[in-house]
């Protein structure tokens, strides 16, 4: 149940009310010598905390997910060595530049 905050138009009075959300917003002062109307405030409302180290997207995984994150770790570690795969492909391209380099020197060093 949120906070309210109100004022009261006549006095200046300001207070807060602990209501539903569903609840009719209040309408008179509460001050006992006032009574008169009263205007709901717009308000920041309360800030948000994180406490600890944080919160990440796998600390509430189902088990189901977890069952088969084991059994893919026991299988051989599942995409890793898939991935381990394609890599040499990338360390080929790297040899190809420096082949480039040595062939651009060369041609550097013809002209």
């Amino acid at each position: 149940m949120p906070t309210y905050e109100y004022q009261c138009q006549t006095c200046g009075y300001a207070f807060e009310e602990f209501q539903s959300i569903t609840a009719e917003p209040l309408t008179a002062c509460p001050k006992d010598d006032c009574g008169g109307t009263v205007k709901r405030l717009i308000s920041a409302g309360a800030g948000l905390l994180f406490k600890g180290s944080g919160f990440y997207i796998t600390d509430y995984r189902s088990d189901g997910y977890k069952e088969s994150a084991k059994a893919d770790a026991a299988n051989g570690s599942g995409g890793s060595a898939k991935e381990g795969g394609s890599n040499p492909g990338s360390s080929d391209s790297g040899g190809g530049t420096s082949e480039k380099s040595t062939s651009s020197s060369e041609s550097g060093s013809s002209e």
